[in-house]
């Protein structure tokens, strides 16, 4: 296949456009940065894009159309947010993380590769984003190394869509104060079990605090509220490196709605 210049197309490239599925037009934007970077207004680091690129053509074998495009969404997504960081003086990191030492590949390649597998796993589109934030922080933060990046990848993965929301809200609970209503014990009805055990498994995961209050015979039990809900070390390594700062309002207001909670 040829672009309108005729020159012969990338099959990567195609990989990054098939992500507008998923991720919206902007793929396109970076289809060209990654590509055709030459016609770009903006700049990625080379060592990075090189990943990217690597990445893309590699997915381009997957026979699946929304496999495609979770693949090349997510990539997109770290692209993007890594020209943003850039801008805002948090270049690529200069540590080694890209220097080829184990087994021919570097660090960030393997990131890349763990990346682009769980975006292509899930089938909650919505988390695709965030794993790509995922690859963006890590390649701007020194101070997180391979070890810390993989069991915040896997934390991640552990997450339904809704828990990241859910520890969404909890991470700025500081400018958007959480609802006082308490979580019912025996949620009414199904949606509300189902969100009130979301909350619980966080808890449970050590990436909320307090942890799930254990029931004694014949002593009264405090109602939790979200009011209540801390984010923990381990929370707060999710919420930074997904990004999670950046999950829309929207999405907070339907997780909170779910748990139908208690009138304070």
């Amino acid at each position: 296949m040829r672009d309108s210049r005729g020159n012969e197309r990338a099959p990567g490239r195609d990989v990054v456009e098939t992500g507008e599925l998923v991720a919206g037009s902007m793929t396109r934007a970076v289809a060209g940065l990654l590509f055709d970077p030459e016609g770009s207004a903006v700049r990625l680091d080379e060592r990075l894009a090189a990943c990217l690129r690597d990445a893309a053509t590699s997915a381009a074998e997957l026979p699946l159309t929304w496999e495609r495009a979770r693949a090349g969404a997510v990539l997109a997504f770290a692209a993007e947010l890594s020209v943003t960081r850039s801008a805002q003086g948090r270049p690529v990191r200069t540590d080694g993380f890209f220097h080829v030492s184990t087994a021919a590949r570097s660090a960030a390649e393997r990131l890349v590769e763990d990346v682009v597998q769980a975006a292509r796993a899930t089938t909650e589109e919505r988390r695709v984003r965030h794993l790509g934030y995922l690859l963006a922080e890590v390649v701007v933060s020194p101070d997180v190394d391979t070890a810390l990046a993989a069991r915040a990848l896997q934390l991640a993965q552990s997450c339904s869509w809704r828990q990241l929301v859910f520890l969404a809200a909890v991470g700025r609970r500081d400018r958007t104060p959480l609802p006082l209503g308490a979580l019912a014990d025996e949620p009414r009805t199904w949606l509300a079990w189902g969100a009130r055990e979301d909350v619980i498994d966080l808890q449970r995961a050590g990436l909320l605090d307090p942890p799930p209050a254990v029931a004694r015979p014949g002593a009264v039990r405090a109602r939790l509220r979200p009011a209540d809900l801390r984010l923990t070390r381990r929370g707060v390594l999710v919420h930074r490196l997904l990004a999670l700062d950046f999950v829309r309002e929207d999405d907070l207001t339907g997780a909170l709605a779910d748990l139908d909670l208690a009138t304070p």
